[in-house]
């Protein structure tokens, strides 16, 4: 008997940095933004600070960035998780949880991104095209938007407040 159909985010476990079972449901009622990131890759340093400003600004209104590092883009994260952790905590402020390295594309794709990318294709078809994709989930656990790498995380605030419904 096939499982049940995932119909939301908060219906996938992920692995955090330490191989350990996160249970996404634990974010039920926030937003969130989820993200591939690498640390190497040449939106990294525009990308990393602009995240960690949207999650000091919103994080208290019930905002929430996951960030799954990956290495399927040039070879941009080839670390361990624990020197991504080391990166990300450390250089760029990182507060909210960087998780184990995934693949999101391919047939060894994480399953939330499988999920992600069903739920909202890019304008190249479904796979994930670069580092630092990102996916805007409302508090019901519904992708509402995909944004190309290329688009910086502030520039897609006004939507977060929208979904936050602040000011």
């Amino acid at each position: 008997m096939a499982s049940e159909a995932k119909k939301t985010v908060y219906d996938f476990t992920v692995k955090d940095a330490k191989g350990q079972d996160v249970d996404l449901s634990k974010y039920k009622g926030k937003v969130l933004l989820i993200v591939n990131v690498a640390s190497q890759c040449g939106f990294t340093n525009s990308n990393y600070p602009e995240l960690t400003t949207l999650y000091q600004k919103y994080k208290d209104q019930g905002f929430e960035i996951l960030a799954f590092p990956c290495n399927q883009f040039g070879g941009q994260e080839p670390g361990s998780n624990e020197q991504i952790q080391e990166f990300a905590c450390t250089r760029f402020k990182a507060e909210y949880p960087v998780f184990s390295k995934v693949n999101v594309n391919g047939k060894e794709a994480e399953p939330l991104y499988k999920f992600l990318k069903s739920s909202k294709g890019g304008f190249l078809g479904d796979s994930i095209k670069w580092n630092f994709t990102k996916f805007l989930v409302n508090r019901d656990g519904e992708v509402v938007d995909r944004y190309a790498p290329t688009t910086s995380p502030l520039s897609i605030e006004k939507d977060i407040k929208k979904l936050l419904n602040v000011a």
